[in-house]
């Protein structure tokens, strides 16, 4: 009989205590969240992400929450011991009553275990308005790809100092709020570390060095099916000889911080 427990926003945070690295990975659908669980990923995310992955958009934005739904219902139905993050996706949260709102239908009928929303201190309330209702959220910092059309396109983020302290302070805030763990996304390796050690909450980070508490990435990089990947990624299917190999090639690398390396780094 196997001894692996259920993955909680408890578990999260004793890992980041532990120091023991927290895998995430996208899932969309049954089949792969079936695999990813089996290959125990902590962490399972329906991201937005799949806008441009499964619906072939070139943003994230399009989007509804009814996508996101119906997503999470599928991919929940296999997931047995990673923990289900969900993303809100764009304009699903303008306000905190319109947050409550949608975090209800993903959490009821997509079977969320945690949601997951873009931004600092403009959000600040919602994070707090759904933590006080008793919903575990992450929150995303860095490149908000949600903003990609403000931001004028896929940047690293955070890399003057007043832009470095604003994104430290928002990240505080944000824990303050009540945020259980922090995204960082396109983040340089120095700034990223520095938040990392000032948080309590466990950070993920894509493109923010290996000093962060976990790694997330999008399915289709690892795998080597994304037509112009990200630097931050690494095609783990190179040399595993399955899909559920490239899973565990992943989890092994993350748990021992030899991924991401120098290369998918961001100074």
């Amino acid at each position: 009989m196997s001894s692996r427990t259920k993955t909680t926003v408890t578990t999260l945070h004793n890992m980041k205590q532990d120091g023991e690295k927290i895998t995430t990975l996208t899932a969309y659908d049954a089949s792969f969240s079936q695999v990813i669980d089996s290959q125990k990923i902590d962490v399972m995310l329906v991201g937005d992400s799949l806008g441009m992955t499964i619906q072939g958009h070139e943003t994230t934005v399009p989007v509804s929450v009814d996508d996101i739904i119906y997503h999470a219902k599928a991919v929940a139905s296999r997931c047995k011991y990673s923990l289900l993050m969900v993303d809100l996706p764009f304009m699903s949260y303008t306000s905190p009553e319109m947050a409550l709102r949608n975090t209800a239908r993903i959490m009821q009928e997509g079977n969320a275990h945690m949601v997951k929303l873009e931004g600092g201190a403009p959000q600040i309330e919602t994070v707090s308005q759904l933590t006080h209702h008793g919903v575990p959220v992450c929150a995303h910092l860095g490149l908000q790809p949600q903003s990609v059309h403000k931001l004028g396109g896929y940047r690293v983020q955070g890399r003057s100092d007043n832009d470095g302290q604003q994104m430290l302070d928002d990240a505080l805030a944000l824990q303050n709020a009540g945020a259980d763990a922090l995204v960082l996304e396109c983040v340089p390796v120095d700034l990223a570390n520095k938040i990392t050690a000032e948080l309590n909450i466990p950070t993920i980070g894509i493109g923010a060095g290996a000093g962060c508490d976990g790694q997330v990435l999008v399915l289709q990089d690892l795998l080597g099916i994304t037509p112009r990947a990200p630097k931050f990624s690494k095609d783990f299917m190179l040399d595993s000889g399955s899909i559920a190999g490239a899973i565990a090639a992943y989890r092994d690398a993350v748990k021992d911080s030899s991924f991401p390396a120098e290369e998918h780094c961001f100074l």
